[in-house]
């Protein structure tokens, strides 16, 4: 049974978590290359705006600080359910090899799929990048898995960690022969640019989160009993590599989905779980919502400071959070 008082305490870090994303999409819907007066944010909001304004705000700011913030919080829930199916504090879907090779499909797609219809290709991206995604972290299982000794969390990282190098240099050598159109492309999608930012990209990824966010609530308890030393969680009446594959398949169609338009983006699947069980505990149904809500405020403050900071096309949001993210892996991997 969960105390109350954990059950007060993850409330009221829910309603902080809110009213911090909140504050941030009001500066962030200001700030910018083209700026938007903050008195004029809510009549344009309304529909009283000038056409300029409101092209700023619907067709600029707006589908991009939301699909920032969906897309930060697929990456923390599949962080998030990573850490828990492996038992290793280390796991993430960038770190291990996941957004690689989601990344390697989209460029295979891009580069040699004729693309005819640009409004289908939106929404084949998520499935194509969780195509990659999956037979990557299929491999990634397969050789981190022991017979006698099951998954080792370790070789996991490891294994992972080589896979991604491993990708990255597969990804060089795709775009060594392209079109520099499309290389410039590939080149912003490996440091991290928000490029999906209009809304048919917002519309591509939300049924995603949609199915999937209530699922791994519903799996919860799951997740704390593989939490546990496998001969308990057997003997609970827990099948276990039934339960971790159902589970892998949810993180990578969650991170598959993110980076399909946000680009090749680490550590918010390691830092906002961490975060989250700071502050509320190890218990899943207490530290996953707070850890979705916690990685969507984190990628989405991380590129409001990145366009901002050098005018007009910025930093890009997967470099400013490699920032804080490096150090905190090397502090984890230190520790651990």
């Amino acid at each position: 049974m969960i105390q109350p008082a954990l059950v007060k305490k993850q409330r009221l870090i829910l309603f902080s978590l809110l009213a911090l994303i909140t504050i941030t999409i009001i500066i962030g819907t200001g700030m910018g290359y083209s700026s938007l007066s903050y008195d004029r944010l809510l009549p344009t909001l309304f529909g009283q705006g000038t056409f300029k304004e409101e092209f700023v705000l619907f067709s600029i700011r707006l589908p991009r600080i939301i699909i920032t913030l969906l897309a930060g919080m697929a990456l923390a829930l599949s962080g998030a359910i990573l850490q828990g199916i492996t038992r290793n504090d280390l796991a993430d879907p960038g770190i291990i090899g996941i957004n690689s090779g989601a990344g390697v499909a989209i460029a295979i797609f891009f580069l040699f799929v004729p693309i005819n219809n640009a409004a289908s290709f939106v929404y084949y991206l998520p499935l194509v990048a969780f195509i990659g995604a999956l037979l990557t972290a299929c491999l990634i299982y397969i050789f981190a898995y022991k017979r006698n000794q099951g998954l080792q969390p370790v070789t996991l990282v490891l294994v992972g960690v080589g896979f991604s190098m491993a990708l990255s240099g597969l990804m060089i050598v795709l775009i060594s022969s392209a079109e520099r159109s499309k290389v410039d492309f590939i080149a912003k999608w490996l440091a991290g640019n928000i490029w999906g930012a209009d809304w048919p990209f917002i519309w591509a990824l939300l049924p995603w989160l949609a199915i999937l966010i209530p699922f791994t609530l519903y799996k919860a308890n799951r997740l704390n009993l593989l939490g546990l030393s496998e001969p308990v969680a057997i003997g609970v009446g827990v099948s276990i590599e039934k339960e971790r594959i159902v589970l892998l398949l949810t993180a990578v169609a969650l991170a598959a989905s993110a980076v399909s338009v946000t680009g090749g983006i680490s550590f918010i699947g390691l830092m906002a779980p961490h975060i989250a069980k700071a502050l509320v505990g190890p218990r899943n149904q207490l530290f996953i919502p707070v850890a979705i809500l916690n990685g969507g405020w984190l990628l989405l403050l991380a590129d409001t400071i990145g366009r901002n900071i050098i005018e007009p096309d910025g930093i890009p949001a997967g470099l400013m959070v490699a920032l804080i993210g490096a150090p905190y892996f090397m502090y984890l991997l230190l520790k651990k």
